[in-house]
């Protein structure tokens, strides 16, 4: 009987590349690979890699800049366990999504290099936000570095959370003595004086978003504690005519359904250590037919001056379930075609 020629081993192609990346402590490299190895799998279905874990090592193969972005990914993560923080699967898409974009430019107003991957985060005595994609990085960055910052954007990119937590962790630390956080009670459909209740009751469903932000940033008695003592103030945006508010974060939600006057106004209410956070979503504008929104008008005319900052999110950024990034492309493709 002929001996037959022994199976030919399948050869890594040219283009490929194949690393080994390796963990000093066992115990973070299993919370970093997860449960049955899920965060590899999840690694290997965004990157279009191939993860496979022995110990305390994985070794990578795929395309160089795909193996390069998934050692990138990974050393992140692991840093974060190094932290003592826990992982969950957005921190994992977060990590991804940032590996991906490791070469885009993240600083505000004119954006620059940067030599390493490092999410910004933003830490409350709770819990610690990191950013997941690159616009989120910009944002935290932006509260730094501008005493205005402008997040506009679609639903679920974390404009109105990262704010709050933002502002949460800037009293925890002294450095401001209240949060301030304010919405336009502009009806969506239904009328505010058919809801039941006095004026707190009728507009606590219209600030809801916020409360929620709140209570995951500071323990719940915190939260109480402090809407009582007024070091948390929650109120229409109508309440702050007027008024000049010092030593706060003052954040603004849903701007897009402010009228242009209003707009002014508020802006104009910004005191002595005081920065504001103005988000909203221009496709999403609720005022009457031909009436201009006051957030478009406020970030044309603002545009380039000194100590604002703008940063625009897209679908890509979306960080709740990827249907609702599926859906925001859809409608800004309708809108696209009408236009």
């Amino acid at each position: 009987m002929t001996p037959q020629p022994p199976a030919a081993v399948p050869a890594i192609a040219e283009e490929d590349t194949q690393i080994v990346v390796a963990f000093d402590d066992n115990r973070l490299t299993s919370a970093l690979f997860g449960e049955f190895d899920r965060n590899l799998a999840l690694l290997e279905q965004r990157l279009g890699v191939d993860a496979v874990a022995r110990g305390n090592q994985v070794t990578i193969r795929g395309s160089t800049e795909a193996c390069t972005r998934a050692r990138l990914a990974l050393d992140m993560l692991y840093g974060r366990l190094q932290e003592g923080h826990d992982l969950v699967p957005g921190d994992v898409e977060g990590a991804i999504r940032m590996a991906a974009a490791a070469e885009q430019q993240l600083s505000l107003p004119t954006l620059e290099p940067r030599g390493r991957l490092a999410m910004a985060q933003i830490s409350t005595r709770r819990r610690t936000v990191m950013a997941r994609t690159v616009m989120q990085d910009a944002y935290i960055r932006a509260f730094d570095r501008a005493e205005l910052v402008f997040g506009i954007g679609p639903a679920g990119t974390g404009k109105t959370y990262l704010a709050v937590a933002y502002a949460s962790a800037m009293v925890e630390r002294g450095a401001a003595e209240r949060i301030i956080l304010s919405r336009p009670a502009v009806e969506a459909g239904e009328r505010l004086g058919f809801l039941p209740g006095d004026m707190r009751e009728k507009v606590d469903p219209y600030l809801r978003p916020l409360y929620d932000a709140l209570y995951d940033m500071m323990p719940a008695d915190k939260v109480e504690r402090g809407l009582q003592s007024g070091m948390i103030e929650v109120a229409p945006l109508a309440f702050m005519r007027g008024r000049t508010l010092t030593d706060a974060i003052v954040i603004l939600d849903e701007a897009q359904n402010t009228t242009s006057m209003q707009m002014k106004m508020f802006l104009t209410r910004l005191g002595e250590n005081s920065r504001m956070i103005v988000t909203g979503d221009p496709s999403q504008v609720d005022l009457p037919r031909g009436q201009v929104s006051g957030l478009v008008e406020a970030v044309d005319l603002l545009r380039g001056i000194a100590g604002i900052a703008q940063v625009r999110f897209t679908s890509a950024d979306v960080v709740r379930h990827a249907l609702v990034s599926r859906i925001v492309e859809a409608y800004d493709r309708a809108e696209s075609q009408a236009g």
